[in-house]
């Protein structure tokens, strides 16, 4: 296997919308940054699993679709220069502050600092336990929806009792999509005004509601899905024809090598001083809602102002001789970096 070797200032662990920031925070102060991540493409959650879906909570945007996010974040970026090590999992970190080596897949990085900003960790969608199910995803069976409009027209089984499953019921059926709502209870998890939405659509006859049931069987001819079987309590079996599945059962969030680099953690986070955004490991800091402090918020806001602290404490680290000054960008405009 070909190793090649680059040679950043920051190494960014997560390229999610948290991470994204993290590069406009750092080149502000001059610095270069990577980002590796084990997803293809960058944006973390928001792109790999709701892009259409919108956010409200985010500052200046009344609303705002998660992949219009990481569009925005990554235009900001751009400036600086930022390098995209996508598709593998960060495994080994090994050196010191100034001196650090991290290896994700073929690619050596050699950094000064390391900003972990890995969210939710490595994280999967929980599947249905079917005997033939990887025979229809990515064709007929889904766990996020990327393109709206390809669902439009079908007839679609959503199993699920969350808000991403009466969200997107509700979106679909607008969009003229046949929606079958599958969820093992009769009570729905999800905002009760999106749950009295998709019951009027059900008065309507546009979302039929399957309550308490669960997914059974799937049939279909190769990737091509056309029947799935849901099962009450008492194993009454019931057929649907569908030529798509979207399962919303939530994630696994785990985390993955993070938790072998002898960083203080707790179940599933990196302990960081809120202060600082260090870690136990000097040089190694935490940003976002991989990291656990007390009176930790975990939102994408809170994960910007994490970000900015960390860039003050990462030039601590480089230029310790280097005085730090607040510059607001009213008056510095946006110095780019130099390739």
């Amino acid at each position: 296997m070909t190793t090649h070797t680059h040679h950043t200032d920051i190494a960014i662990i997560g390229a999610g919308p948290v991470g994204l920031f993290t590069v406009f925070e750092m080149g502000m102060l001059g610095y270069k940054c990577a980002l590796l991540d084990s997803l293809p493409e960058a944006g973390g959650q928001l792109q790999a699993l709701y892009p259409e879906k919108p956010i409200y909570d985010i500052p200046g945007f009344p609303s705002v679709l998660a992949g219009d996010i990481v569009k925005h974040l990554m235009a900001q970026a751009e400036p600086f220069l930022p390098q995209y090590l996508l598709g593998d999992a960060v495994t080994t970190i090994t050196g010191e502050p100034n001196n650090f080596t991290l290896t994700a897949g073929e690619n050596n990085l050699n950094a000064k600092v390391i900003v972990i900003a890995a969210g939710a960790g490595v994280f999967a969608p929980r599947k249905p336990p079917l005997p033939n199910l990887a025979q229809f995803e990515n064709t007929s069976v889904f766990y996020a929806v990327r393109n709206k409009q390809q669902y439009a027209g079908h007839t679609v089984v959503i199993a699920g009792g969350g808000d991403s499953a009466a969200d997107w019921a509700v979106e679909l059926a607008t969009l003229g999509a046949t929606v079958h709502v599958v969820h093992r209870r009769a009570d729905f998890r999800a905002a009760e005004a999106t749950v009295q939405q998709m019951h009027q659509l059900a008065t309507e006859g546009r979302i039929i509601i399957h309550t308490p049931h669960q997914l059974h069987a799937l049939h279909g001819e190769g990737s091509q899905l056309s029947q799935v079987d849901i099962a009450d309590l008492y194993g009454n079996i019931t057929t649907i024809p569908a030529t798509r599945l979207l399962c919303f059962f939530g994630l696994s969030p785990a985390l993955g090598p993070i938790a072998n680099w002898n960083l203080s953690t707790t179940t599933k986070k990196v302990v960081v001083n809120p202060a600082t955004m260090e870690t136990t490991q000097t040089g190694i800091l935490a940003v976002g809602d991989i990291t656990d402090y007390p009176g930790k918020l975990d939102l994408i806001l809170t994960g910007f102002a994490e970000s900015a602290i960390a860039a003050k404490t990462a030039q601590g680290l480089i230029n310790p001789e280097k005085k730090f000054k607040l510059v607001y960008t009213t008056s510095s405009g946006i110095k780019p970096l130099s390739s």
